[in-house]
């Protein structure tokens, strides 16, 4: 009888591990900010039974992941970043095309993303970019309040800015691209050389140069406004600055990687992200960015994109493969080299 119930034991542990095996699942590529990628990890596996294995990592590093993986893909989805490493990736054939039955309750600048990669990728949330400043620090270091992009380039900042490196963030590859867009391409890299002067750290994440103003480690960080309000929002003393000149703005996007092992799982996430219900959730974790879903709820403390003088960002060319790189690599070469 025990040789009997052992075999059985075993048997049975073999069918539940022969299960595990065969459960639905989806790795996620994620580039929201670290608590928003859990709610929408967790959120899906709670609602759904697929398990989800989530890497959170930048924009740029993810594209980077995801063309590095491209003969051999180990990731199923990619959810949130800004939206030119997403048009970079399907200009080089990185993302599946798919049309959503959500898409008719998306805004209108959600769907332009789509058709403007083939389908590749479709818009999530949008937002300004912009800065925000520690209030106690600046007044601590008797400096005049900014309000101003070409404020943060004057030398008594030297030391007290803090931006992203455009080459892992697509928060500081957006800055670039606004500024070439702003002042035209000669003005825009003397403006980042300018900037560099003051630059205290270049960091790989978009959102840590405010993070670092609210703990009193930096002065100003250069991000996208809704993160400087999160900041604000947690009860650190940071104010949010829309520049006088006018900004760019991304439109935070998701793609279905090219071959992904669980294709299914992938277009069910992707649907699911889309509803106005999931789309509400980001003020539960103090994420202020405007909801592709027309019918989806923002906090009242989102930046008001309507109060903000925008420029008009061109996403297909900045978000083209060959574009991104050159400037990529003339940021590189001009101003990363240059002393402090």
């Amino acid at each position: 009888m025990k040789t009997k119930s052992i075999s059985i034991s075993t048997a049975f542990a073999a069918l539940l591990m022969a299960g595990a095996a065969n459960a639905a699942s989806v790795t996620l590529y994620c580039s929201a900010d670290e608590a928003w990628c859990q709610l929408m990890a967790r959120g899906f596996e709670e609602e759904t039974g697929i398990k989800v294995d989530m890497t959170r990592k930048s924009s740029g590093e993810t594209f980077a992941q995801v063309k590095a993986e491209a003969s051999n893909p180990k990731g199923d989805i990619w959810w949130g970043g800004t939206g030119d490493p997403h048009l970079q990736a399907a200009e080089e054939g990185l993302t599946e095309e798919y049309v959503s039955p959500m898409r008719d309750q998306l805004n209108d600048w959600a769907i332009r993303q789509a058709e403007s990669a083939a389908n590749r990728t479709i818009g999530i949330y949008s937002g300004a970019l912009g800065f925000g400043y520690n209030k106690d620090l600046l007044e601590k270091n008797n400096l005049p309040v900014p309000a101003c992009w070409k404020d943060l380039t004057k030398p008594e900042y030297k030391g007290h800015v803090q931006m992203a490196n455009p080459n892992s963030s697509g928060t500081a590859y957006t800055t670039l691209a606004t500024m070439v867009q702003l002042f035209g391409e000669e003005g825009g890299f003397q403006y980042m050389k300018d900037l560099h002067k003051n630059i205290n750290q270049y960091t790989k994440s978009g959102s840590a140069p405010i993070k670092a103003a609210g703990l009193g480690e930096n002065t100003i960080g250069i991000v996208f406004m809704h993160d400087a309000v999160a900041q604000a929002a947690s009860g650190f003393p940071i104010v949010t600055v829309a520049p006088c000149e006018g900004t760019g703005y991304e439109i935070g996007s998701m793609s279905i990687i090219k071959g992904a092992r669980h294709l299914d799982e992938a277009k069910k996430f992707y649907d699911w992200a889309l509803t106005a219900e999931v789309q509400s959730r980001a003020k539960d974790v103090k994420s202020f960015q405007v909801p592709s879903n027309k019918s989806a709820t923002q906090s009242p403390l989102a930046p008001d994109l309507s109060q903000i003088k925008l420029i008009d960002y061109d996403f297909k060319k900045y978000g083209a493969s060959d574009e991104r790189k050159r400037l990529l690599k003339k940021w590189d070469d001009e101003v990363s080299t240059l002393p402090q």
